[in-house]
């Protein structure tokens, strides 16, 4: 059951990536980024009212439990790491073709993998190792297909900007298993209807604040902001996939490792938008590309196994 939410999860992600590109074409990022944050709110914000009003979504799937400040805390924390992922990587979204930005997003298992080999000194197996060597080849052949665009991945900042928003999304993942994992197995045991209704919230009150105190001021001096339909889907799908992407972690025989990756196929979708939709270049090459990422991906899970 937990594999094929992760696979709805992973289209749904891939039109959330598409959406997201189509909103920022040309637009300012932090309002668009802001509205995702206030309409994903507002998608949820029903289930809260109506679970601690009332008793109509008592063992559903939709219920959100109630906690102090002893939970939210843990949410907070979840808001200011998603948040910043996505600050780096809308930036980057705007300014860098979407197959670009997809198999760079795909390579973050491989992250998470080296973070556990550097940080926790935990030893990968054979298919592990091929898994990251093919997703550092495919990261080299990316940058010469980049450079067909004009992009230099050694001093484009939106490069590192897409970069950095992958690595603090692979934190995050590591930190959403913690969370949903029962206390038995070391986890705190979180509500996952909890986690993802509240977090949103929170990261709306952070981006209202940013848009009060950095982009209106300087709105007239810098990209205005254009309304686009687009956005609106942004929080749809984001939502849907990230509802898809909980319940599976809340599984008890779900595995982070397994799920990251399966997420990471979402780029198949975003990588068919940006050649039929945006008509983006040298297909042929990132083409490759793409196929050692995936291949990279079936190595690692059959590692992982």
């Amino acid at each position: 059951m937990w594999l094929v939410l992760a696979f709805l999860s992973a289209a749904l992600l891939g039109c959330y990536d598409s959406f997201k590109k189509k909103a920022l074409q040309d637009n300012a990022v932090i309002p668009v980024l802001f509205l995702n944050t206030l309409f994903s709110s507002l998608i949820f914000l029903p289930f809260i009212v109506l679970s601690h009003t009332s008793g109509l979504l008592d063992g559903t799937i939709f219920h959100v439990s109630s906690g102090g400040w002893e939970v939210h805390r843990y949410v907070v924390l979840k808001s200011v790491i998603v948040l910043s992922s996505w600050i780096f990587g809308y930036f980057g979204m705007k300014h860098l073709p979407l197959t670009i930005v997809g198999p760079i997003n795909a390579t973050r298992p491989v992250m998470v993998l080296i973070g556990a080999l550097l940080v926790f000194g935990e030893r990968l197996n054979l298919y592990q190792w091929i898994g990251v060597i093919l997703a550092l080849v495919s990261f080299f052949m990316l940058s010469r297909s980049g450079r067909k665009e004009g992009i230099d991945f050694k001093n484009d900042k939106w490069i590192y900007f897409v970069v950095l928003a992958a690595l603090l999304g692979a934190v995050s993942g590591l930190y959403d298993k913690y969370l949903m994992a029962p206390t038995a197995d070391g986890g705190v045991g979180l509500d996952r209807m909890l986690v993802q209704s509240w977090y949103n919230i929170y990261q709306c009150f952070m981006m209202g604040a940013m848009l009060l105190l950095l982009w209106f001021p300087t709105r007239k001096s810098t990209t205005p902001f254009k309304w686009h339909w687009s956005i609106v889907f942004i929080s749809i799908f984001l939502s849907a996939a990230d509802f898809m992407y909980f319940y599976s972690l809340s599984l008890p025989s779900s595995l982070i490792s397994i799920v990251s990756m399966i997420r990471r196929a979402s780029v198949v979708v975003s990588f068919m938008f940006g050649a039929v939709v945006f008509h983006e270049k040298n297909l042929k090459s990132k083409s490759l590309d793409l196929a050692l990422v995936l291949l990279g991906m079936i190595f690692l899970y059959f590692g992982s196994r």
